[in-house]
């Protein structure tokens, strides 16, 4: 692995931070060098949060993904998959959970959720894995899972095998719920 470029996106309370600590601390454990960034609109509201991790073999220089430079985009909902198509590389891979979660304009009927975002995607994207990780969530559990389902869904394109993917949980989440999301990485990567 030369370097990837994940771009994690989601709204507010989905779990991304927690999502990027882990494929963070997955790349260090094995030596890569790793740079994270958080970017948050109204997090506390419902609103975009996108974190920019890079692992690498080499230095990482800079934190931010530029647009067309993300290899991976793993987004907990359509639309933010939509908004953030344009940072995926030619040929890049998304992984997107088929839940939508409606802004405050589009609530509010001041805006319109917007129509064949699933098509739009195929049309620009190298790959695109959908799956209903908020059922598949709800299965382990809890609703809060849909963040590691999706990293099961990808794990099998990013360098790692299953044990370490399984440890990083296992040091990082707090304990209680780790099984919960050791059973959600295992149906995110056998969806």
């Amino acid at each position: 692995m030369k370097q990837t470029n994940i771009l994690i996106v989601g709204v507010g309370g989905q779990g991304t931070l927690l999502a990027s600590v882990l494929l963070g601390n997955l790349g260090l454990s094995k030596g890569y060098d790793v740079k994270l960034s958080e970017v948050h609109g109204m997090a506390q509201r419902g609103g975009s949060v996108v974190t920019h991790v890079k692992i690498s073999e080499g230095t990482v220089s800079s934190p931010l993904i530029e647009e067309g430079d993300a290899d991976v985009i793993i987004a907990f909902e359509e639309l933010e998959a939509y908004r953030w198509l344009p940072y995926l590389k030619k040929g890049g891979t998304i992984y997107v959970n088929t839940q939508k979660i409606l802004p405050m304009p589009v609530i509010m009927g001041k805006a319109k959720y917007p129509e064949h975002i699933m098509e739009t995607l195929e049309e620009h994207a190298g790959a695109v894995k959908a799956l209903d990780a908020l059922s598949i969530a709800e299965e382990c559990g809890s609703v809060k899972a849909v963040n590691v389902v999706l990293l099961g869904a990808a794990s099998r394109e990013l360098p790692f095998d299953e044990e370490a993917w399984i440890k990083v949980i296992e040091e990082n989440v707090k304990p209680k719920f780790v099984e919960l999301n050791k059973k959600a990485f295992a149906l995110g990567r056998n969806a």
